[in-house]
């Protein structure tokens, strides 16, 4: 069981990989409140104009923001480098599509269902690998992720390699109201509240004993045993919540597009993931949520010139690498540093 020692306690909110002395819990918060003032913002021109697209669009964002966390919950707080994070966002999206169409149009039934099948696939997948450590961890993620992906890529009776479509539409019942999936603006603020919850949830879990001891475990791996903790049992549940969190936005995917594919459990979706996170700054929690807006921007407005916008944006992520090697988060932290005449 976890415990408090002095020493972890007075570890950082998050211990960031290469920010350097990150304006931690307050100034992350901050960033977080800008977010959703914006966000609210763009709502209110979009439902002015009359806009379906971007809302849409944003709401991918969003929901891609929550894969993007679990990533820097393992890689940037407890430095565990996953390329198979896709394997739990993808299985979210199946359970919650198979309820949604073959159980219930119960939003709530389909996310309960869509955590527990993360939770159970996440212990399965954390007691395979968290015993190994750096590449051999993330290839053994990698390889869980292809596994999985071709045995649904091969079973008919879900679809196979065309995936499954016809989801119903539902209504979200939330005690006062009620909204409509089919209504862009209400989803994405629904959303967005969702996606947020889960950031403020993730960034309290890192302010416990328990999360202390994930983010000490990536300080100093060694000398965590010597405090009396088990670095494994921190590994098992960095790597559980991880899939959670994947295995949760994943639920909301079928939601907005009404299909699901396999292709949503491939090294694409994974390895987008990974540079959502370093582009948004690693170990911020918040970063990666701004990062998501960012891809998914750069994916929309390249892809509308050329199919080839992978290259583009593989291009513009080297750039954005060596010009801001701490992301967009340590980027505006430096410069914010400056402003007050300190040092980030």
């Amino acid at each position: 069981m976890l415990e408090s020692t002095p020493l972890v306690q007075s570890t950082p909110l998050v211990q960031p990989a290469k920010l350097g002395r990150v304006a931690a819990y307050e100034w992350s918060h901050r960033s977080a409140q800008v977010f959703i003032a914006a966000a609210l913002v763009f709502t209110g021109v979009a439902v002015f104009v009359g806009d379906t697209f971007f809302l849409r669009l944003a709401t991918e964002a969003l929901i891609y923001a929550g894969l993007a966390m679990s990533v820097d919950l393992l890689l940037g707080v407890t430095g565990m480098l996953s390329l198979g994070q896709a394997l739990f966002f993808g299985l979210g999206s199946y359970a919650s599509t198979l309820v949604l169409k073959h159980v219930t149009p119960s939003f709530w039934v389909a996310m309960a269902v869509a955590l527990a099948v993360g939770t159970v696939a996440g212990a399965i997948g954390a007691v395979l690998s968290i015993r190994a450590r750096g590449v051999y961890f993330a290839l053994i993620t990698f390889g869980m992720a292809q596994v999985v992906s071709k045995v649904v890529y091969n079973t008919r009776s879900i679809g196979g390699s065309d995936g499954i479509i016809g989801i119903p539409v539902i209504k979200v019942n939330l005690l006062l109201f009620e909204v409509d999936t089919a209504s862009p603006a209400g989803f994405f603020l629904l959303v967005l509240a969702l996606v947020m919850l889960l950031y403020f949830g993730l960034a309290y879990l890192l302010r416990t004993p328990a999360g202390r001891v994930l983010v000490a475990v990536r300080t100093n791996e060694a000398r965590v045993p010597f405090l009396g903790y088990q670095i494994r049992n921190a590994r098992f549940l960095a790597f559980v919540v991880a899939a959670d969190l994947a295995a949760f936005a994943g639920a909301l995917y079928p939601m907005l597009r009404g299909f699901v594919s396999p292709e949503l459990m491939y090294f694409n979706v994974s390895g987008d993931a990974v540079v959502t996170v370093v582009i948004g700054g690693l170990g911020t929690l918040i970063g990666p949520i701004y990062g998501s807006v960012v891809i998914t921007a750069l994916k929309s407005i390249i892809g509308t010139y050329t199919d080839h916008y992978p290259i583009v944006i593989g291009a513009l992520f080297m750039l954005a690498v060596i010009a801001f090697p701490n992301g967009l988060m340590g980027a505006v932290d430096t410069l914010r540093a400056r402003r007050k005449g300190g040092s980030p």
